[in-house]
């Protein structure tokens, strides 16, 4: 039966309510601060902490909970006659109920002007404690952590006034999750402060994560899955967007989505991007977005069935007009006209997302990671497509100015190509991609294939060095007016050899992005 319980929340949601309930069955009720105050305005009787501790609130309130007479009602093991012993001749009374949610740490750091004195005083220190030891006596002890639980463990109190031990159990997990997120978050805040490069990561990783939705399956049917956010939000991350039309989202739309949005990031003026399983299958940019569009639709009208489209304007009707017209699985743009929304939103199963943001570049210092079979693989985002000293051209005759804006749009693409990748971008456009193959040469017959008819004149673009001279050979019968690839091959000589041959102006960029 329980007699006593303490509460102590930063989030009031519910919290009248439960301590009225609690009143009316009888439990007393202890608390401290700012709770202690809205259950006093309440009218619901309340004893103070400190009257329990014989201690007042002290160092600003750092210092409240910190107490044998708290912490040993906690923790004392009902059914351990020493512990009872114990606790009876230090006057000690049980605790059976605690009610605790935490500074706000979390809404703190994210508030613009957040000084480092206000997150670091807005780390609880009592509350993780109190939690813990609840969790830890489960057995008799019940601990809430998240007002939507204090519905059902109010039911249980009143029918047989206790909690059963399987919702206690439930509960303490919750306890544990919600505290290993908040330390989480709290070391990724003071590692982010200290400014640290990629050579300094910490010894012990620290992750924490919030679960936006669970998914209807994996990348398979018979694969369990759900999508989660980081704690502190990315600004124009697909974790932002809002879905204003058509079916759920899958792991594979969330996968392929994110390729999309992480692709079009590279460009500036108006851009779509088409994306499939993970590889694009056509890039446009143009001075409109409707261009762009026809561009990117053009480039692989077989392969774009299905696909996922990035946009980085927003979408009007003349745009919205054509896009119906195919099959699509996404449409993610930083806003849609009123007329474009009415016209997609007739396609019933097609997903569209707003994310104002979309275009907006990935942040100096993200990381990305990976996970392994047993753990993690971590690494700085790939943020650059050229170095700061741009490209170099290697062979005797130099690009046309026409080709100069291509050499650079080819590198934007491949660098989100699965490796070994090969594009072939023409005016602003990819009319070949060969993507994610053994060998580079492969990789260059499939774009040269895709492309047929276009591939003559276009640009050719890769991932990595060429380690032979085959695929300057490939690119020459096919056409191709100049090469871009990073260079670094210890047989380079004899591919700047084969252009000097053939003609063909080529550039090193010293910048490789393997895509694996």
């Amino acid at each position: 039966m329980m007699k006593r319980a303490l509460l102590s929340v930063s989030d009031k949601t519910g919290l009248i309510e439960l301590a009225t309930r609690l009143n009316q069955l009888g439990i007393e009720l202890l608390s401290t601060g700012g709770t202690a105050t809205a259950l006093v305005r309440a009218g619901i009787p309340v004893t103070n902490v400190s009257d329990v501790t014989g201690f007042p609130e002290c160092l600003d309130g750092r210092v409240k909970t910190l107490h044998p007479k708290i912490h040993g009602g906690i923790l004392a093991i009902r059914d351990n006659s020493e512990h009872m012993e114990t606790i009876a001749k230090l006057g000690i009374e049980p605790i059976d109920l605690v009610i605790i949610n935490l500074y706000p740490f979390k809404q703190t750091v994210m508030k613009p002007g957040a000084t480092p004195e206000e997150c670091i005083e807005n780390i609880d220190i009592g509350g993780p404690s109190m939690l813990r030891a609840a969790a830890k006596n489960h057995h008799d002890v019940t601990v809430l952590v998240d007002p939507a639980d204090y519905a059902k463990v109010l039911g249980e109190i009143e029918s047989t006034g206790n909690t059963t031990l399987e919702t206690r159990f439930g509960l303490a997990r919750k306890v544990f999750e919600h505290t290993a997120a908040y330390d989480a978050l709290i070391a990724n805040y003071f590692q982010g402060a200290e400014g640290k490069a990629l050579s300094d990561l910490p010894e012990q990783l620290t992750l924490t994560y919030e679960r936006v939705s669970s998914l209807r399956y994996g990348e398979n049917p018979h694969q369990g899955a759900a999508f989660y956010r980081e704690a502190l939000p990315k600004t124009g991350s697909l974790t932002e967007a809002e879905q204003l039309g058509g079916k759920e989202l899958s792991y594979n739309n969330i996968a392929d989505t994110d390729a999309a949005i992480a692709l079009l990031k590279e460009f500036s003026e108006p851009t779509v991007v088409a994306i499939k399983h993970a590889n694009p299958c056509g890039v446009g940019s143009a001075d409109t977005l409707l261009e762009a569009w026809t561009k990117a639709y053009e480039a692989d009208t077989v392969s774009i069935f299905g696909g996922i489209v990035a946009l980085n304007r927003t979408v009007t009707a003349d745009v919205a007009d054509q896009m119906k017209e195919i099959f699509l699985e996404v449409i993610v743009a930083p806003d849609y006209a009123a007329d474009a929304l009415e016209i997609l939103q007739k396609k019933k199963n097609l997903r569209l997302l707003k994310l104002p943001a979309v275009a907006e570049p990935i942040a100096a210092g993200e990381q990305m990671i990976k996970h392994v079979y047993g753990g993690l693989l971590v690494q700085d985002q790939d943020t650059q497509v050229l170095p700061e000293a741009g490209y170099a051209v290697v062979t005797e005759i130099q690009p046309s100015d026409e080709d100069k804006e291509d050499l650079v749009f080819a590198m934007k693409v491949v660098k989100h190509v699965k490796s070994n990748a090969i594009v072939l971008v023409k005016n602003r456009q990819t009319v070949g991609i060969g993507p994610g193959q053994p060998n580079r040469i492969t990789s260059a017959g499939i774009a040269i294939a895709n492309a047929g008819e276009k591939a003559k004149g276009s640009i050719l673009g890769s991932d990595a060095f060429f380690p032979f001279a085959d695929t300057v050979q490939a690119a020459a019968a096919a056409g191709i007016a100049a090469i871009i690839q990073p260079g670094g091959s210890m047989r380079d000589q004899e591919s700047i050899e084969a252009c000097n041959q053939a003609r063909i102006p080529m550039a090193f960029t010293g910048m490789r992005h393997f895509r694996h």
